[in-house]
């Protein structure tokens, strides 16, 4: 394996337990992308809160066998560590009840953060972190200090304040989003949605966005840069569940796109890890980047 350790990646927001009925796993959409970040070789640094309890110990301890730093998650000797109850409806779907008030609402900014997301390649984020006041502003003063900010929607109802969406879009560098959140977004804004051209066009225009990522489950992913657009296709493989599927994708995507690769090996890469994790249970399976190399190089795409 190849690695890149002078990649630094800060991924900011909740890492938790998902409580599934055959049992917990370590998860948080940001903390999934960080996990793969690091399984694609990059430096990858996990800012948020955790309490000071045994689900806490426990999700710490766990990082930290994973071999990724613990150094930048907080402690609280308050709030409860993040849970969530999860399970799959009819169609194998995830479906979460996110307990709320928990450590990872509080995150607190520190003097050393900022020489930590300065010296970074991407500063990664999404919005479900926003649904507390303390950790909403925190992100707004760390995402000063980025030369790159990655903004992960992932709308979970009902924890969606599309005004503060509407200003951490002024602020991104880069959005992934989905078919539905495109949607959504347009709706807020006024806008009858016509295509996915037309709309991501519109979002481009309006808050100044160079580059943004559909992705559309089963059908593939585009990539709009610019005034280009690239698609391609999804990778088709038997799916274990689809849990982190989209934070795995945007793992793979950074993990190229901060290395300079053209957008046809970025979407490569993204669909090609969004697959992989997919066929296997849970967003963060135990993998090598070898076994994952053999998955990319049988399941090469082609690019439109």
């Amino acid at each position: 394996m190849i690695t890149n350790k002078m990649n630094n990646v800060v991924c900011f927001g909740e890492v938790l337990w998902d409580i599934f009925p055959s049992g917990s796993r370590a998860g948080g959409a940001p903390f999934n992308v960080a996990y793969n970040l690091f399984k694609m070789g990059l430096n990858t640094k996990m800012l948020s809160r955790i309490g000071n309890d045994e689900l806490g110990h426990r999700l710490l301890s766990q990082i930290q066998d994973w071999g990724i730093t613990t150094e930048f998650i907080q402690v609280d000797h308050e709030k409860a560590t993040g849970t969530v109850l999860a399970d799959f409806d009819e169609h194998g779907e995830a479906v979460y009840e996110i307990v709320q008030e928990v450590a990872w609402d509080y995150i607190q900014p520190l003097p050393e953060h900022r020489e930590l997301i300065e010296n970074s390649e991407a500063f990664v984020f999404g919005s479900l972190i926003t649904r507390n006041e303390v950790s909403q502003n925190t992100l707004l003063e760390l995402l000063e200090y980025s030369k790159f900010r990655v903004f992960d929607v992932n709308f979970r109802p009902p924890f969606i304040n599309f005004e503060f969406i509407k200003k951490l879009l002024h602020k991104a560098d880069l959005v992934k989003m989905n078919k539905a959140e495109l949607r959504t977004i347009l709706e807020y804004l006024g806008e009858e949605y016509i295509d996915e051209e037309t709309g991501i066009r519109h979002l481009q225009a309006y808050f100044n966005l160079n580059e943004i990522v559909l992705t559309k489950g089963s059908k593939g992913a585009r990539y709009f840069v610019d005034k280009a657009a690239y698609n391609f296709p999804a990778v088709h493989i038997d799916i274990a569940d689809t849990v982190g599927s989209g934070d795995s994708f945007l793992a793979g995507f950074l993990s190229k796109r901060i290395q300079g690769g053209s957008p046809e090996e970025i979407m490569r890469q993204a669909t090609s890890l969004g697959a992989f994790i997919t066929s296997k249970p849970g967003a963060c399976p135990d993998y090598t980047y070898e076994e994952f190399r053999a998955f990319r190089e049988k399941n090469s795409c082609t690019i439109s």
